[in-house]
């Protein structure tokens, strides 16, 4: 069974992604902040991480930043879920081959099923494919925005 770590501060989140997950044959391991993500990361050895964009004591972009530093976390893939931030962020964490967003609100389901894409080598084309489509959305917009403020 692959090990999901969940990091969000909303408990209800944990327990959907929690349901969703296990329902799908997961085991699931929860963090409330990016701090305990960290050590939970580092202790249990996720297959994938669920990462909350907006969080106290770190935010989920720094907690990335520190994930990819360590040897034993730097391979690990990260779907991050975010009801805020800005697209030059998401343009700027999906240099990351191993990164992927899902907007709040999210169906549990949808996450669940793009968890199983990004982790099966056979579908990874497939999940690359998307990022790339919504990657190239993303830049389209911010140079928009960058035209406008000048």
């Amino acid at each position: 069974m692959k090990k999901i770590l969940v990091v969000d501060d909303e408990p209800s989140i944990q327990k959907l992604l929690t349901v969703a997950l296990t329902n799908r044959g997961y085991t699931v391991v929860t963090a409330d902040n990016g701090i305990e993500a960290l050590s939970m990361a580092d202790l249990e050895k996720p297959a994938l991480i669920v990462l909350d964009v907006m969080m106290p004591k770190m935010t989920g972009h720094q907690v990335h930043e520190e994930l990819r530093r360590r040897p034993g976390t730097k391979e690990t893939p990260i779907l991050f879920l975010s009801a805020a931030g800005t697209f030059e962020e998401q343009v700027e964490q999906m240099k990351d081959d191993l990164v992927d967003y899902i907007p709040k609100p999210f169906k549990p389901s949808e996450v669940a099923e793009h968890i199983e894409a990004m982790l099966d080598p056979k579908r990874r084309e497939e999940v690359a494919k998307e990022r790339s489509k919504r990657e190239a959305k993303l830049h389209t917009i911010v140079n928009i925005m960058h035209r406008n403020r000048d």
